[in-house]
């Protein structure tokens, strides 16, 4: 079976998609630098499949390293997690995610294309949008400017991305993924934020868990339903999927262009108080949560039109906000 190298592959959506491409009989090779996550995740991704996938532990921004991977395995493609991925941090430290983010990717191409791979899944985002015109967001919306050095970051990948294929054999599909949560249904893998989480559903489980003593809601005042910002929540097991059939879709040579670009989320929006209530009702506990003010780099509403990737990709979402908030609690419950 082909061989596929996971960059970023011990991280929360990295790890999760390399259990999926286990079960789909992949051989999984994975570099993760640890600088976001635990290497005690590749025990979890181990007991969930009965196989250890081959890990180094490799920054990708020093390019000498990464060589000796392509030398030892027969790579089929690669699927590129490994990236600084918060919003409010890159606001804050820019030079920090133009650095992680953009001379990794670049490394990364070099290398595969000296060693003849050309097949890369890009982690992208749907930050790559900005605030959009038109709700839902199709894959043709006008990329705008980015509200945050994070977003920038994915465009600019993308831009690499897109500029190589058109002189090189290098063939690539971005999946811009909308905001994934949850846990595997083991409870063996899931998200694990070193410090303070940067993202939403794991600092609503700390707090409910009573490691953060209340949780920021980040204004309350947008043009929305309740006032809170609406995000696509999708389950990271739904979006482990997608970068299977991405996989398939490159190694049997299916794509219309050398560079394509798929939404990936439910197409449904859910405000921050609307996730409050729905994890309140998931986990049976109340919530200690206060109204502040927006935060830099927020958009007021982002969810996605899935058609493309329903229709060309094969892919969709089957796991309710619901079950991903279930499985993100008892996630948190375990690590106790």
């Amino acid at each position: 079976m082909h061989t596929i190298l996971v960059t970023g592959g011990l991280g929360f959506i990295g790890s999760h998609t390399v259990v999926a491409l286990q079960e789909q009989g992949y051989e999984v090779v994975i570099i993760d630098n640890l600088s976001n996550t635990r290497l005690s995740v590749l025990d979890g991704i181990t007991a969930i499949t009965g196989k250890k996938p081959i890990y180094y532990n490799i920054d990708l921004k020093e390019k000498v390293a990464i060589t000796p991977v392509f030398k030892n395995h027969q790579i089929a493609g690669v699927i590129h997690f490994a990236a600084s991925k918060a919003v409010g941090e890159s606001v804050e430290k820019p030079l920090l995610y133009y650095q992680n983010n953009l001379t990794s990717l670049v490394n990364l191409l070099q290398v595969m294309l000296e060693n003849n791979c050309s097949n890369i899944i890009f982690s992208s985002s749907c930050t790559v949008y900005g605030q959009a015109d038109a709700l839902p967001i199709t894959e043709t919306a006008p990329i705008k400017p980015a509200e945050s050095p994070y977003g920038n970051t994915k465009q600019i990948g993308e831009e690499i991305l897109f500029d190589t294929t058109k002189v090189t054999a290098l063939k690539a599909i971005a999946l811009r993924y909308f905001n994934p949560i949850g846990a595997h249904k083991s409870v063996l893998i899931g998200e694990l934020p070193l410090g303070v989480p940067q993202n939403l559903i794991p600092f609503v489980t700390q707090t409910a868990a009573g490691i953060r003593a209340e949780l920021s809601v980040f204004g309350d005042d947008y043009p929305t339903i309740d006032g809170t910002a609406v995000r696509d929540y999708i389950h990271v097991v739904d979006l482990a999927k997608a970068h299977v059939k991405a996989v398939e879709r490159l190694i049997t040579k299916k794509q219309n262009d050398a560079f394509e670009v798929f939404n990936v989320g439910t197409g449904k929006g859910s405000s921050v108080l609307e996730v409050i209530k729905a994890f309140e009702k998931a986990s049976n506990t109340k919530l200690n949560y206060k109204i502040v003010g927006r935060r830099a780099g927020d958009i007021t509403s982002a969810y996605a039109d899935t058609t493309k990737a329903n229709k060309v990709l094969g892919w969709k979402a089957h796991l309710s906000l619901e079950e991903a908030l279930a499985s993100a609690w008892e996630w948190q419950l375990k690590q106790e």
